[in-house]
């Protein structure tokens, strides 16, 4: 009996070592939240920011860091710290208090026992003693008087395993040209791009441990950089990992050559692997993740079809689709999760506002698996989805709940946070089954996903995609876009049709058909029932007597792209 007891006891302890035997109980419907199958979630804390202020702005969360003993830190977008913390073992914060310089700010992180933070100017770091909710250990001041202006004025940061730091200094532009995001906007000269990017548009490398530096006393890591929040060190490849904000407003400044659709689709969001010298291709490029290709950017000659050339360009790992607005980013590095998760990465989407007139999209957390070599296994997945965003824009309103920050906690838990109302939920990983909840907003699809059915009716979807441009009878808009009714390309061969959605008719088509100024991009990030469904409708509805096809028709032209 002494010997059962003692095997319990070292079960006991070594579930306790992986971080499973004191999971809090889940909220009935997962605050919310949908997730993979096995992982349930729960409200770690609400209405962080409701009725917070730091002089006349409206605080919102940003950032997030788990410290050692499982308290929380959230960093606000103008200054404020709030410590978090759960003293009844719930799994819920019963304690709230709130800290820091209050000169804005997104970045926080635990490192080498200490909490370091950023401002718009600066990184900060308090001495982390265990057992503090807030540090009565002075603030000091690592780097100070970084450039700020405008834009893209907020600092991320992250640390390599060899002592240091690299902060990124983002562009004040959408592309540096005059005038910014305007119509017929020209993009500065080659010199004057070598200028600014001397200061602007990329990470520098400090000492973490050197007080009172300023940026001339680090050094460039990196350049050709609009705006980065998500910078991770991966340990096993020892690189760094980032994703950058994708451009604005292709269709505002050459009208000609984009349409409102060329700005929903195809300005990726950028995920790299960072090397010392690497060049993103900022200002005079952008990637198109439809064409795959690096595309030359129109203050800068670019027409929708020259390609940027230059070789010093890197090439990102993975293109996510256009305006979600990466954020933070994170490091599995726990154990509760399964094993396919360990050593991945999760990103948070803050989610788009300006896709119209493709459904605003985003709002979401994904998970970026990693092989053990410590690099992309070269997808990735949808991991948080129901968070109610994008239905808030499409009715003309402010998104509810926005994710920012991601961070994972000493027992292995993820949490994710809130931008707007201040909502962190934990998301935890129990391996019961519970039947998934519908997300009710329309899914873009995740590498290898294409393929998944969807619930979204086909006539939302025409409404949604088609109708903007087409008109919702059909008519089309005389010289721009073409009518659907009496089309004989909507009535004609199937196959065709397919993959004018699937490529885009510019491809597809021959060069001497008729022209439109309107130009239609592919529909490729649509599923395969998706597409198959609102080809049907098209063709019911406008081509009387034409036949229908199958998600299995679509998958086989989509194999051959």
């Amino acid at each position: 009996m002494k010997n059962i007891h003692l095997l319990l006891l070292a079960g006991l302890l070594l579930l306790t070592s992986r971080g499973l035997a004191a999971l809090p109980v889940a909220d009935d419907d997962d605050g919310g939240l949908t997730l993979p199958p096995g992982f349930r979630a729960l409200i770690y804390a609400d209405n962080v920011v409701v009725g917070k202020k730091v002089g006349n702005s409206r605080e919102n969360l940003r950032g997030l860091a788990v410290a050692p003993n499982g308290d929380v830190f959230a960093k606000g977008h103008y200054g404020q710290i709030f410590a978090l913390r759960d003293t009844n073992s719930d799994g819920r914060a019963d304690v709230v208090e709130k800290f820091g310089p209050g000169d804005g700010g997104t970045h926080i992180m635990f490192h080498n026992g200490y909490l370091y933070h950023s401002s718009r100017t600066a990184v900060y770091r308090y001495k982390y003693i265990p057992g503090e909710l807030t540090p009565s250990s002075p603030l000091e001041v690592i780097v100070h008087d970084l450039p700020a202006q405008r834009d893209h004025d907020q600092k991320a940061f992250a640390f390599d395993d060899s002592g240091h730091m690299l902060v990124e200094i983002g562009s004040p532009y959408n592309v540096f040209s005059k005038p910014d995001r305007q119509f017929g906007a020209k993009g500065f000269s080659p010199a004057e791009v070598e200028k600014f990017q001397e200061t602007y548009g990329g990470f520098w490398r400090f000492d973490p441990d050197k007080t009172n530096q300023t940026q001339a006393d680090g050094v460039r890591f990196s350049t050709g950089h609009r705006h980065s929040l998500a910078l991770v060190w991966q340990p096993v490849s020892k690189n760094f990992f980032m994703c950058m904000m994708g451009r604005d407003n292709m269709n505002i400044v050459d009208p000609n050559d984009y349409d409102a659709l060329d700005n929903a689709e195809r300005d990726a969001e950028e995920f790299h692997l960072l090397k010392e010298g690497a060049n993103l291709g900022w200002p005079y490029s952008y990637w198109d993740p439809i064409k795959n290709a690096r595309m030359l950017a129109p203050e800068y000659g670019g027409d929708n079809r020259k390609r940027a050339d230059n070789p010093e360009f890197d090439k990102p790992l993975i293109a996510f689709p256009a305006h979600w607005a990466p954020l933070q980013m994170c490091l599995y590095d726990g154990t509760q999760f399964p094993q396919k998760y360990r050593g991945g990465m999760f990103l948070a989407f803050h989610g788009s506002w300006n896709r119209a007139p493709m459904p605003q999209a985003g709002y979401k957390v994904v998970f970026i698996p990693f092989t053990t070599n410590g690099l992309p296994a070269g997808k990735w997945d949808d991991f948080a989805e129901g968070i109610p965003g994008a239905d808030f824009y499409a009715k003309g309103s402010g998104a509810k709940y926005r994710p920012c920050g991601v961070a994972v906690g000493p027992d292995g838990s993820l949490y994710i946070s809130d931008t707007d109302k201040g909502r962190i939920w934990r998301v935890i990983y129990t391996g019961e089954k519970k039947e998934a909840k519908k997300n009710n907003l329309m899914p873009a699809a995740s590498a290898g996903d294409n393929a998944e059915d969807s619930k979204i009716p086909a006539n939302k979807i025409f409404t949604m995609v088609c109708a903007a441009c087409h008109m919702p009878d059909g008519r089309g808009v005389p010289s721009m876009q073409p009518p659907l009714i009496g089309s004989a390309i909507v009535a004609g061969d199937a196959t065709q049709l397919i993959n004018i959605l699937l490529k885009s008719p510019a491809v597809v088509l021959p060069a001497d058909r008729p022209k439109y100024t309107g130009s239609m991009p592919a529909f490729n990030v649509l599923s395969d029932a998706d597409l198959a469904g609102v080809i049907n409708y098209i063709r019911a509805r406008f081509a009387s007597g034409a036949s229908s096809v199958t998600p299995e028709q679509i998958a086989a032209q989509r194999a051959k792209l």
